[in-house]
């Protein structure tokens, strides 16, 4: 029989195996799909305590669930304090932003479309990859 469990797989993610790179001082992304094809990326996106990520848009669509901690986000013109659990959807071309509250990194999982071909960018780069 074989263990299903060790073999890698394109249809189950272990996130420990997932590559993960710095996109700015205090922002931290690891991408869980987007790399065997898809149309679509799925990311953790993680602003470290005490740190921005400053606004910014972009042509992708954003939707995205908190995962852990809490911040200030803002979409647009629109500000709230999120925590785990909170839903959100940024349109493309909006701009957004958000600041980590508290002592714990602020998580997002954060899916794109379309892919986020500037992570792939970076992923093959490894400038600022992150080692495990």
């Amino acid at each position: 029989m074989i263990n299903i469990q060790n073999k890698k797989s394109l249809y189950f993610i272990d996130i420990k195996d997932a590559p993960k790179f710095i996109q700015m001082d205090g922002l931290e992304t690891t991408i869980l799909t987007g790399l065997h094809g898809e149309k679509m990326m799925m990311a953790f996106n993680a602003t470290l305590p005490g740190h921005t990520v400053p606004t910014h848009s972009h042509k992708h669509e954003q939707i995205g669930m908190v995962y852990g901690g809490e911040a200030k986000l803002r979409i647009g013109e629109e500000e709230r304090i999120v925590k785990k659990g909170d839903i959100y959807c940024i349109p493309a071309n909006t701009p957004h932003s958000d600041t980590c509250i508290g002592n714990e990194p602020f998580i997002m999982l954060d899916i794109f479309f379309p892919l986020r071909k500037d992570f792939l960018k970076k992923l093959k780069n490894k400038t600022k990859q992150i080692d495990r």
